[in-house]
């Protein structure tokens, strides 16, 4: 990668370049650059390949957010938006991503947006938090972002964005904006009326991505109407459970197989649901037979915690859902195997011991737990063994199925024997929502409530 020179006969600028090191990311290497501007900030630009000519770059300008970008609170799309930003440079081989201090929470600062934290919690939007409080909705200035960008030798920028108003603040400095290209996230449901209020209000635009179908693969979908309202109860968490199956309503063959009973479209939505919630939940049966890894990796999103219900800690620590991708919580039956625990805990996973019943673990015990833990949304993604449980003893809020143009014949089908023997006692389900994607159909339901 190359940087053009400074040159030694333009007017001294109060922008200050003030040093550049090669920065190792998990995205390949960056030249980081930065510049003490006029506010006394510094911005980071984050450079990859030759950023002259007149070709435009592949350009992110990417407000501090300590609360997202660090700690990658769930309350914003920030912290998703930098890491989606970095691969899309990186895969590109040229572009920057020029970090922004001093734009923390719009430019009002860290304790002021804890503040709008606070009221937006008491009902008020993004731009209401700070009215209410007397702040301005939006105090970032870009103009030293341009003049960077010029620094940088770019001419010409298609910038990554949801936000118009950071191109017409580039144009505004002089800066040639050929193409705003879109950097949607799927939704988490504790940042949803953050990113409406920010299309509503803001004039962002579709931050939360695209209703199914997508328009392409490289598009997010928002799948709030799958999910439904999300109401988590003081004892237990919103629970959906979501499973794909045949149109003859198996998950899995005989043998076990189960990849890939839906297609690509559908495995996307799935993952957009991941996202969407706290955590993520399986049997030991689906871990065994799966291996699953149950991370967000088909969109651009935050993955749920991990829950494994095991009783006997018989999982081994090699699988998949034991990686670094994200937290795993397992759950065993008390008195839990002293060097099994030892092994996992020593693995950075959290293992917690709840009481067993004669069909494997309490689940409410275990509901209880989480929602203590601050999981509000729970997705269930398998198996047949621990939905049937669940509706058995109706432990779930939603149910979301998606249905494959396949015949198998005999294989495993996701729920087993509810020890039902009329019709009418059967689970109602009600407020059907119906989406398409590709060649799979997706049906989602409430369970009626007092069922």
């Amino acid at each position: 990668m190359s940087l053009p020179a400074q040159d030694q006969h333009q007017p001294t600028s109060r922008l200050q370049d003030v040093g550049a090191v090669v920065l190792p990311t998990p995205y390949g290497e960056f030249e980081a650059r930065a510049f003490e501007v006029p506010t006394g900030h510094v911005y980071l630009a984050l450079c990859r390949g030759d950023l002259s000519g007149d070709e435009p770059v592949l350009t992110r300008l990417h407000s501090e957010c300590l609360t997202g970008d660090a700690l990658g609170s769930l309350r914003c799309d920030c912290g998703v938006q930098l890491r989606t930003s970095l691969g899309a440079v990186a895969a590109a081989g040229r572009g920057v991503v020029l970090y922004l201090t001093g734009h923390e929470g719009r430019g009002i600062g860290l304790v002021n947006k804890l503040q709008a934290y606070i009221e937006q919690d008491l009902g008020a939007d993004t731009v209401d938090a700070n009215i209410r409080l007397g702040l301005p909705v939006d105090a970032r200035d870009y103009s030293h972002a341009g003049e960077v960008l010029t620094r940088l030798g770019v001419r010409a920028v298609r910038l990554l964005s949801n936000n118009p108003a950071k191109a017409q603040a580039l144009r505004a400095s002089g800066m040639d904006v050929t193409e705003i290209v879109p950097l949607p996230t799927a939704a988490q449901e504790r940042n949803r009326a953050y990113l409406s209020a920010k299309a509503d209000r803001l004039g962002h635009l579709r931050p939360a991505g695209s209703a199914l179908p997508g328009p392409s693969p490289a598009t997010p979908v928002d799948v709030g109407s799958l999910i439904g309202t999300v109401r988590p109860r003081p004892d237990r968490p919103y629970v959906m459970v979501k499973y794909a199956q045949t149109l003859d309503g198996r998950i899995a063959t005989r043998t076990g197989d189960s990849k890939w009973i839906s297609g690509e479209a559908e495995r996307r939505a799935s993952h957009a649901l991941r996202a969407a919630c706290d955590a993520v939940l399986v049997g030991s049966q689906t871990a065994a037979c799966d291996d699953p890894q149950l991370t967000v990796r088909l969109v651009p999103g935050a993955s749920p915690i991990r829950v494994l219900l095991d009783s006997t800690l018989r999982t081994p620590a090699t699988a998949k859902i034991f990686d670094g991708g994200a937290r795993t919580v397992v759950y065993c039956r008390r008195p839990a195997n002293r060097l099994r625990k030892s092994v996992l805990e020593d693995a950075g996973v959290a293992v917690r011991e709840v009481a067993g019943t004669s069909q494997g673990l309490d689940l409410r015990n275990v509901f209880a737990d989480l929602r203590t833990d601050g999981v509000r949304s729970l997705m269930i993604e398998g198996g047949g063994k621990v939905i049937t449980s669940l509706m058995r003893e109706r432990l779930l809020d939603r149910l979301v199925v998606s249905i494959s143009p396949t015949v198998v014949g005999a294989g495993v089908e996701a729920v087993g024997d509810l020890g039902l023997s009329c019709i009418a006692d059967g689970l109602q389900l009600v407020n059907r929502h119906v989406a398409l994607a590709d060649g799979d159909v997706l049906l989602a339901w409430d369970i009626q409530a007092g069922v």
